[in-house]
């Protein structure tokens, strides 16, 4: 059993326990209403959660969160677009760090925004898919969080321009 982080013995059998938990969050730590709607972003425990207006629908999601501190964002924004099939165009800030990276790159396969993208109050943050899916539970990102396309496909039905989001 030495070396075996998160496994115990239970009638022989050597069980595997989840060592990366999260706790969920309840909305109205956050939010004063469902008005809308309302997202929250974990970063430390790379999870989005939704929870609708009239509270019939509740999700959550694992996510991908970016590299650093100094590239993530935290606080109160919203959903002001959306968009499927979104084009990519890498920040500034991005170009300099990575300027082998394309200028642009269109809707399709090699798109890093995945197949639809929440585009959020904040300049160059979203909410997107992803067509990598080894960056899904993982410190991954340039500043945006990231879905499995299945997921923001789901998520892109339920949210409405105008959806609240705290990133925490």
């Amino acid at each position: 059993m030495a070396g075996q982080a998160g496994a115990q013995a239970l009638g022989g059998s050597t069980v595997r326990n989840n060592i990366s938990a999260f706790k969920l969050v309840n909305w109205r730590d956050h939010f004063d209403s469902l008005k809308g709607g309302v997202i929250i972003a974990d970063t430390s425990a790379r999870v989005v959660q939704f929870w609708s207006e009239d509270k019939s629908i509740y999700k959550i999601y694992p996510s991908s969160v970016p590299l650093s501190d100094d590239l993530t964002r935290l606080g109160y924004t919203e959903v002001i677009r959306k968009v499927e099939g979104p084009s990519w165009t890498p920040t500034p800030a991005m170009r300099l760090r990575n300027p082998e990276w394309p200028a642009f790159v269109p809707p399709g396969p090699d798109n890093p925004l995945g197949t639809h993208a929440l585009y959020l109050s904040w300049e160059y943050y979203r909410i997107h898919g992803t067509h990598d899916t080894r960056k899904i539970g993982r410190k991954s990102s340039n500043g945006c969080i990231g879905l499995y396309n299945e997921n923001i496909a789901e998520l892109f039905g339920f949210a409405k321009v105008g959806t609240q989001v705290k990133l925490i």
